[in-house]
């Protein structure tokens, strides 16, 4: 089979002389026409004469004032040119209809084709260019200079969590040639993404450098374009660093705002269908509800002997081989009644542990990522955050979206 180094894909309207043009100025393997079905006989000459040298193909289209008829018959052209195997695909848009021409742009923009269209000076009464005075001129595609392609991967990956992924985009754009004031919101955004990256592994303080010193920064170029999508998320951002800062200001001690932190974390990695990952996280919520229910009136943390007062020194004994979530709810239970404290959200969960709560677990014991081989279903994981909600334990504010 001949190989395909280039296939032209071209608008044809009624007049053959630009088609013919950009037929000879291009000399592809391939060519594909869009005509409809009053300028297909155009497209049929062209065949005729230049068919034996190159392989050929037409699209017709039912209404060649339609912009959405354009669209989808372009995007035909586009698969039949790939079924080719062509290197390299373009699209010259010199014949046809407004809506068609319109159309093709649109639907081939950011597809790695290059366009092309055949102008000159010299026209004639009706506008047309004189034959003989033709020139192909090679048109650059607006969404290759503006980054759109780029653009829309880095918010495809931040909308599902991928922040590695969203900061590559970035990098990707920052690698463009760009004004100074795009430059620096594309370099500060990326160290928002990389301040979300630290956030999501838990690395607090870290996420707090970063954010503060990108956040603000990329927000002022943001207004000062009145990009009012990119001014929301990262405004919603700004009251997320103040949610951050409460937390940190909680020290290293177990807490709720940890807690809901957890949560939200749990829930970005349901988000995108790790429900083992949600769930081991959930599990490890439980755990952590009892630690900050029992610091927040005890002052004490639970996991630490040396943090309990001398009347409980019996209990501190248990604490530093504590193992798992039976006996952290056993201790905090036992702690809680000793001090003559009744209905404590650990002493709940204690209750909750035989008759409601080991099926679920026993789900997350069998998990590939505990103990066993079989994987978490939406189900599992839904039905642990249901009763932590029910607790009145929730998650943090989600992320913005773009």
């Amino acid at each position: 089979m001949q190989e395909i180094k280039q296939v032209l894909i071209a608008t044809v309207g009624h007049s053959r002389p630009p088609v013919e043009f950009a037929l000879a100025e291009h000399a592809p393997d391939g060519v594909v026409f869009i005509a409809s079905q009053g300028s297909q006989v155009v497209a049929a000459e062209l065949v005729r004469e230049y068919g034996a040298n190159l392989r050929h193909h037409t699209f017709l289209l039912d209404d060649p004032e339609s912009f959405i008829d354009s669209y989808r018959v372009a995007q035909q052209a586009l698969r039949k040119a790939l079924e080719w195997e062509a290197r390299s695909v373009v699209a010259d848009i010199s014949g046809g209809t407004k809506p068609m021409v319109a159309g093709v742009v649109l639907a081939l923009s950011g597809q790695g084709v290059t366009f092309s269209y055949v102008g000159g000076e010299q026209r004639d009464e009706a506008g047309r260019v004189v034959s003989g005075a033709e020139r192909l001129k090679v048109l650059e595609d607006p969404t290759t200079r503006y980054g759109v392609r780029e653009w829309g991967e880095f918010v495809q990956a931040w909308n599902i969590g991928q922040m590695d992924a969203a900061r590559a985009h970035l990098e990707s754009l920052l690698q463009r040639e760009l004004s100074p004031s795009e430059r620096r919101f594309y370099r500060h955004l990326k160290g928002v993404v990389e301040g979300l990256t630290a956030w999501d592994r838990f690395q607090h303080a870290l996420a707090r450098e970063r954010l503060r010193e990108h956040l603000e920064p990329a927000l002022a170029v943001a207004e000062a374009w009145a990009h009012g999508n990119k001014v929301r998320v990262l405004q919603e951002l700004k009251r997320g660093l103040e949610r951050l800062q409460k937390l940190l200001n909680q020290g290293n001690v177990p807490s709720f705002e940890l807690l809901a932190d957890l949560l939200a974390n749990a829930e970005r990695r349901a988000a995108t269908g790790r429900y083992d990952d949600a769930l081991a996280r959930l599990y490890r919520a439980l755990e952590l509800a009892v630690e900050a229910d029992i610091y927040a009136r005890h002052k004490l943390v639970l996991r630490q002997p040396q943090t309990y007062p001398p009347n409980l020194a019996d209990l501190s004994s248990r604490a530093g081989s504590l193992r798992g979530l039976k006996e952290t709810l056993s201790l905090a239970f036992d702690l809680d009644t000793r001090t003559r404290q009744s209905n404590t959200l650990a002493q709940q969960l204690f209750g909750d542990y035989r008759q409601r709560l080991q099926g679920v677990l026993q789900r997350r014991h069998n998990s590939i990522l505990a103990h066993g081989t079989k994987p978490v279903d939406q189900s599992d994981y839904q039905a642990l955050r249901d009763y932590l909600a029910e607790k009145g334990l929730e998650a943090a504010p989600p992320w913005p979206r773009w």
